[in-house]
């Protein structure tokens, strides 16, 4: 069964994680924008990029590695964040926000990373 990029929950959000943090760093000043601003955004869309190398792959321990490059990605992005709210680049909510769903990609990738190589009886 090939497995479809856009079929895929994770890939999905994690696409989300990307444009969220795009919109966030757009409104930013130069200075803040040319620091912190360009890591955010590199780290932030390379989660989904990674999840799209992987899902590529020919086999699974290679689909399985870009995956936790992705998880170290998403944990890059969210240190980024926090250094942003330090910085008061960002909202209290716009933050709570953007972990909410990092929250919530982080389990979807661990659960994608736990399913990749496993075979699922014929019928579900």
């Amino acid at each position: 069964m090939i497995i479809q990029l856009d079929d895929l929950e994770v890939y999905k959000t994690a696409m989300e994680l990307g444009e969220d943090t795009w919109q966030m760093v757009d409104g930013w000043s130069i200075f803040a924008k040319d620091t912190i601003g360009k890591q955010i955004v590199r780290s932030a869309d390379s989660i989904a990029l990674n999840i799209a190398e992987g899902c590529g792959r020919f086999h699974f321990k290679e689909n399985k590695n870009f995956c936790y490059i992705a998880r170290g990605s998403n944990m890059e992005t969210k240190c980024a964040m926090q250094k942003a709210i330090n910085r008061k680049l960002i909202t209290e909510a716009a933050f709570s926000e953007f972990n909410v769903k990092q929250q919530r990609f982080h389990k979807l990738l661990n659960g994608y990373i736990k399913s990749i190589g496993v075979n699922k009886p014929s019928g579900q």
